[in-house]
């Protein structure tokens, strides 16, 4: 009796696993890492900011576009669109952080770049697994095109302030894509 109640057991098993595949169980995204930032990524970030900003001084860039400033706030998005806010942000980040500059700077650069570039892939496989056929709201699909636009136009240094300079910006919109319901 105990071995035929063991082969039920099993056979129903099996029927269950074939109607619920193995994919539907996996765990949804999480960015929850991301909700609080490590006070030490933090003071990376800003030390490689406050550098950047004295570099700044001594260069005389004209740049044309202002890609982070929006007439719309982030918390306005819905969690879809915020995850590919950020995702264009931290792609602009990551490329302008990868590009070679002079040796200290470098140095100042290697652990936001990192860190920056986990997030990216963080991001990225909850993309594709959470909603990956989502579509851009109109806000957000007009500020792509001006990233698209800015990223044909303006010069790398001029991207590269424009990402740096604005990148509390970029951490509080990860924050924000984090959160999933509400943003402050």
């Amino acid at each position: 009796m105990l071995c035929l109640g063991f082969i039920l057991l099993l056979a129903l098993g099996s029927s269950l696993g074939a109607a619920f595949p193995r994919d539907a169980l996996k765990k949804s995204c999480s960015l929850s890492k991301y909700q609080f930032l490590a006070p030490h990524e933090l003071d990376a970030v800003q030390k490689m900011k406050d550098q950047f900003k004295n570099i700044m001084l001594l260069l005389d860039l004209k740049c044309h576009t202002k890609l982070f400033h929006r007439n719309w706030n982030t918390a306005e998005l819905s969690v879809p669109d915020r995850m590919m806010l950020v995702e264009a942000e931290l792609d602009l980040a990551t490329a302008t952080l990868g590009l070679p500059t002079g040796p200290m700077f470098a140095k100042t650069h290697q652990r936001p770049l990192a860190f920056l570039t986990q997030a990216q892939e963080d991001l990225r496989g909850c993309m594709a697994t959470e909603n990956p056929s989502h579509q851009p709201s109109r806000k957000l699909r007009h500020w792509l095109q001006k990233l698209e636009m800015a990223k044909k136009t303006e010069t790398t240094g001029c991207l590269e302030a424009s990402a740096i300079l604005h990148i509390s910006q970029v951490l509080h919109d990860l924050r924000c894509a984090a959160l999933q319901e509400r943003c402050p």
